[in-house]
């Protein structure tokens, strides 16, 4: 059977939660047009996203890939670009924070999605999700695995839909901070908008 590879981030920056990987577990092992989901939480760890990521590539051998994580914003972001720059505001969770840091040596500048992305986004819309194309990942965790992930699927030239998507932090997560938000149910549902759309694209 064909499968979909999603994957979350474990909580950061003192949060005991992360919307991120809440979203994605609901959806493991669930179908997409005979396409089944396989759910890995990644840590947010510099040294082990790579590896992590790969052993789960390599264990499911997905027809799609998509990857997902937490931003501040008020929609659900598709991301276009990924940038061979770490430099993180705070520390990973091992501690390390990497300032101005190349993520592959050698490596290009930059990654471009090979989702479809205005389908994606135009899905969402149709079903009433705030989204947006954007084009910035940022330079931590996200698009730390965001490059990874199209390095890895241009240097085995894997000829499949992989990108990364950015979602909402819970309401929980930003009490008394004055912050946007997104209800769970509402970042589950676009997860399954998203994937179902990759799907019948295929």
């Amino acid at each position: 059977m064909k499968t979909v590879l999603l994957t979350g981030f474990e909580p950061f920056g003192g949060s005991r939660i992360n919307p991120s990987i809440e979203a994605c577990r609901p959806l493991d092992k669930k179908l997409f047009n005979s396409l089944k989901v396989h759910v890995r939480e990644i840590p947010l760890f510099y040294s082990t996203i790579r590896p992590i990521l790969i052993n789960a590539i390599e264990e499911f051998e997905p027809s799609i890939i998509l990857c997902t994580g937490q931003s501040g914003s008020v929609t659900i972001n598709i991301e276009r670009i990924a940038i061979n720059v770490a430099d993180a505001r705070i520390p990973y969770n091992c501690g390390t924070q990497p300032v101005d840091q190349t993520i592959v040596l050698d490596g290009p500048a930059g990654y471009f999605s090979t989702l479809p992305l205005r389908k994606i986004l135009e899905a969402l819309k149709k079903s009433n999700i705030p989204a947006n194309l954007s084009n910035s990942a940022g330079t931590f965790g996200c698009n730390h695995i965001f490059y990874e992930l199209m390095h890895y699927v241009a240097q085995n030239n894997l000829n499949i839909p992989a990108g990364f998507i950015h979602v909402p932090s819970l309401p929980e997560q930003v009490i008394g901070k004055n912050q946007p938000s997104m209800d769970l149910r509402l970042i589950i549902e676009a997860l399954n908008v998203v994937i179902d759309t990759i799907s019948r694209d295929l």
